[in-house]
């Protein structure tokens, strides 16, 4: 059975009740559903759950009524949070889950990482396709190859083709740019960017290199090429390399560790505050990002990032202004050395990177997804489903 975690909310088995579909009026209350693989607090979660948290959270204290539905365990919140089963599974019983605990809803937001739910073969009503990253070339990090083919004409006929006529919501240019590649068409998609929370005060920077990577340890984040080139760079910079994360990698990466490296595994909030302060560098080597939430979380910190030129860092990275970009491994291991021993070059780096920071929050992140919320309701498209589709409102 579904967990059911509520609060301002229904009660397991009700459904919310008929209200006007229109989002132009701020004193109406709408009803906004998220289907997502996670919630915050799976130990997976990540950039793209932060991000769905965030805009929940400011849709529910402007006062609408806000669920989601996941996979894996789910934490009481301001807003309902429904568990429709295993981290697999429940791709399957998102579709029950949603007709038993919601009914109906003024806008669907179908959080596509992957999988996708294939909302527009059972629901009808304003919906709008949340896009971090196409997968494309990841299904071949993870799966064998059969699976991965599957996977990927999936994902891309769910983007491409079940979710004609709704908007798609994408969170960086490199992300839009992949969805047109698709065949999406440019007018329907939407740019909205992930915010950033205020640092509060700053720590000074450590007196020793220190140099940072943050995220989970999997395969497509490439802290095993981070390692190997920190053998190179370590004998020019001295100082000590901090993999903070935690993740199915994080074995085999500490059994190739060499010297001056600390794994960290997961960290509090405070203490991912104090070592991006205190970090030189940022350093991050993943194969492909939707945005690069903690390249910016870094950059509010006076943090440059040193990456690889790849879709989403592209995005949050100003090349040569708040980091450097690399193009390959060798390039890479030169810009970490350079910054490293340019204190004049990295402090510029640092003030720029805080300067652009500035131009992300948290509340324009949510403003920009209601203007494509409402555009949404406005404009819902009435073709025909695509074949195979079926359902009504519930």
């Amino acid at each position: 059975m579904p967990h059911h975690v509520s609060s301002l909310s229904p009660g397991p088995g009700e459904t919310f009740p008929a209200r006007p579909r229109s989002f132009a009026s701020s004193s109406v209350t709408r009803r906004i559903a998220f289907l997502a693989r996670r919630d915050l607090d799976n130990p997976a979660a990540g950039g793209s759950e932060l991000l769905v948290d965030r805009i929940a959270n400011g849709l529910a204290g402007a006062g609408h009524q806000v669920t989601l539905v996941c996979g894996g365990p789910a934490a009481r919140r301001d807003y309902r949070v429904v568990s429709a089963g295993g981290d697999t599974g429940h791709f399957l019983r998102a579709k029950g889950a949603f007709t038993r605990q919601i009914g109906d809803c003024d806008l669907l937001v179908e959080v596509c990482n992957g999988m996708p739910y294939l909302t527009p073969l059972w629901h009808k009503g304003p919906t709008v396709c949340l896009v971090n990253h196409v997968h494309t070339e990841l299904w071949d990090m993870r799966y064998p190859a059969p699976v991965a083919r599957l996977g990927r004409r999936l994902e891309h006929w769910a983007l491409a083709s079940t979710h004609r006529g709704n908007l798609m919501i994408a969170v960086s240019d490199s992300t839009a740019a992949a969805l047109r590649d698709l065949g999406v068409p440019a007018d329907r998609i939407r740019v909205v960017h992930n915010g950033v929370d205020e640092p509060g005060p700053l720590l000074p920077k450590s007196t020793e290199p220190l140099f940072v990577s943050v995220g989970r340890l999997v395969e497509y984040k490439r802290v095993d090429v981070l390692l190997r080139l920190w053998e190179r760079v370590r004998p020019v910079t001295g100082g000590k390399l901090v993999i903070v994360g935690d993740g199915p990698e994080r074995a085999r990466l500490e059994a190739m560790a060499g010297p001056d490296v600390l794994f960290t595994g997961r960290v509090s909030e405070s203490e991912k505050h104090r070592l991006l302060c205190e970090a030189w560098l940022l350093l991050h080597p993943s194969q492909v990002e939707g945005w690069g939430l903690v390249v910016i979380e870094a950059a509010a910190r006076a943090t440059p990032t040193i990456g690889f030129n790849v879709p989403g860092l592209r995005d949050s990275v100003v090349d040569g202004v708040t980091g450097s970009l690399a193009g390959g491994e060798s390039a890479f291991a030169a810009a970490w050395c350079t910054l490293a021993i340019n204190r004049q070059r990295r402090s510029l780096m640092a003030r720029a990177a805080t300067a652009r920071a500035e131009n992300f929050s948290w509340n324009r992140t949510i403003q920009q997804f209601r203007d494509v919320a409402e555009e949404a309701c406005l404009t819902a498209t009435h073709e025909p489903r695509p074949a195979g589709a079926r359902g009504s409102h519930t």
